[in-house]
Parts: C-alpha cells; structure tokens; sequence
C-alpha cells in the first residue's frame, strides 16, 4: 500500500512540473551577442513556465562583456559570459526579464500585495545602506525566476539560498494567478 501510494505521489508531482512550451510569447530584440548566445537568453525563457506574453512591449537585451547584470523599464544588460556559461545563466536571465513585470506590469496595489508576501524593507531603493534582498523588487524578480523554473540547475533553488527562506514559490504563482490572470502551471491533477 505504501509503495502504491509513494507511486501515486511520484506520478502527481510529475504533472506539477511546468513545461517550457507554457513560456512563449516573450518579445525580444538583442544589441550585441553571437547567435548561440541570443539562443541562449531565449532557452533561459522559454524553460520558464511564466507567460512572458504578459509583457506589454519588446525588451531589448544588451549583451556585453563585464558588465553587471541589471533592468530598466523595456532593457536588459547581461554579461555575455555569463550566458556563454549556458543553462547556469538561465535563472540570472529570467530574474532581470521579472523586473520587465514589475516596471510595465504591475500596480502599487501588485506591489504591496507581492511585498506582503515575500518581504523586503521596501519595494525597490538601491543605495549602498540596502542589501539586494531588502528589495521588495528583488525579491520578487527572484522569486518569479525560481516559481517558474525550479529546478535543480536555476542558481535561485532555495535549498543552496538557505537565507532565501522569504522565498514562497506555489504562494507567489498562486498570486500572480489572482492578481494578473497567469495561467498557474502547477495546477493539482484530477484524478477519474
């Protein structure tokens, strides 16, 4: 009985798991970068679950070399040799397109809602008296990046992050389906 139960288990957490085909619809144009390196940011996007449809406008990917990953509202710069590391850049990929929701997507009311969950001191003050994940922002970018990809490879996975206990994956997607009509790929599976 137990093992028949440990396989019913196995088998519904299987169906839990998100597939890559659920992330089109990003829209994206690229400055710099070779062409392994565009297919790179697109697997990183397309291995996430999140509807990146959501996104009201194209984003323009920088790729250089040495600089600091980072987003403003419709950019990303990322290094290039940190996607030439290939699926280990994925959930770096994924955290700066999140901050894409938050710019061209959320409200205030998103905001608090998500900052009431996940924590942080505020939602988004840089400055050098702020940690990263006092952040509201931050959090939140991270927490989209490991909800809709967890797996063992992203470098968000809070089993190696122990300080990242703020981290609420199934809350956050759960949310984010109220809030923002996502689809939630972790639905449970009903059994006939």
């Amino acid at each position: 009985m137990r093992s028949r139960t440990a396989c019913l288990l196995a088998t519904l957490a299987a169906f839990a798991l998100p597939t890559g085909a659920a992330a089109a619809g990003a829209r994206v144009s690229f400055d710099g970068g070779t062409a392994l390196e565009r297919a790179q940011v697109r697997a990183a996007l397309d291995a996430s679950s999140f509807d990146w449809s959501l996104v009201p406008q194209r984003i323009v990917v920088h790729l250089q070399r040495g600089i600091a990953s980072q987003a403003a509202p419709g950019e990303i710069w990322i290094d290039a040799g940190l996607v030439d590391t290939g699926r280990f850049s994925w959930g770096v990929i994924q955290h700066e397109f999140a901050h894409q929701i938050d710019f061209l997507v959320l409200t205030d009311d998103d905001r608090a809602a998500i900052q009431a969950l996940l924590g942080g001191s505020q939602w988004c003050f840089g400055g050098e008296s702020y940690a990263h994940d006092d952040n509201g922002c931050e959090r939140f970018a991270t927490g989209v990046a490991w909800a809709y990809w967890p797996s063992p490879q992203n470098v968000f996975d809070p089993s190696a992050c122990p300080d990242e206990t703020w981290l609420h994956a199934a809350a956050l997607r759960s949310l984010l389906a109220q809030r923002l009509g996502v689809r939630n790929p972790f639905r449970a599976l009903t059994l006939s």
